[in-house]
């Protein structure tokens, strides 16, 4: 799909260049320009792909599970979730960390470029809503998933310590149940789809 969907080819492009210094051969983290390059792919990698590209998604499938419809994408798409989750955590602290211990890395300049890929990013994510979302669908329309994607890139720049830009209202509050809360499973209250007979196995 991203090379046949514009909006999900933008968006691959725009990543594909948020990871481009570790993979050079001659790539090192000895000087401050050095760290600040690794520092921002981990930005790219970690915030901007993991952290708010997917996020229009999520809420799509996660608001059909919630109408019970596509009921087992939907509990996939909340396994899906819950990893993103925890590999934005570390992104985050690891980010978080470099700059503690090497201040000259994290400069005004710098902070100032993260905002602006992280508010391009939020732009592309917008236009995939609209595009995934043309027409309300279910009670749900394109211009809430693009005002939740706005509602999470405030939350990741407060996390990076950088002033938010949207002051968006959170469309979606049941959404926070999804990404905040750590649930688990009940095994005597969900039906097992797991396990197939010994017979019906083809070995």
């Amino acid at each position: 799909m991203y090379d046949r969907v514009p909006s999900i080819e933008e968006k691959d492009e725009f990543v594909v260049d948020l990871t481009r210094v570790i993979d050079r051969d001659d790539f090192t983290v000895e000087s401050a320009a050095d760290k600040r390059e690794l520092v921002r792919d981990l930005v790219g990698f970690y915030v901007i792909m993991e952290g708010i590209f997917f996020y229009a998604g999520f809420a799509m499938m996660l608001a059909l599970k919630r109408q019970n419809k596509m009921v087992g994408i939907g509990q996939q798409f909340e396994y899906i979730m819950r990893d993103e989750s925890l590999h934005l955590g570390f992104g985050v602290d690891l980010i978080n960390q470099i700059r503690a211990e090497n201040p000259d890395v994290w400069t005004d300049d710098f902070g100032a470029e993260v905002v602006d890929l992280i508010t391009e990013a939020v732009e592309l994510e917008k236009i995939y809503a609209y595009e995934a979302c043309p027409g309300d669908i279910l009670g749900m329309s394109a211009a809430q998933f693009a005002e939740y994607v706005e509602h999470v890139a405030d939350r990741r720049l407060d996390q990076l310590d950088l002033p938010v830009q949207y002051g968006t209202e959170n469309p979606f509050p049941w959404m926070s149940e999804q990404v905040d809360l750590n649930k688990e499973k009940n095994f005597f209250e969900t039906q097992v789809t797991e396990y197939q007979s010994g017979g019906s196995l083809d070995w």
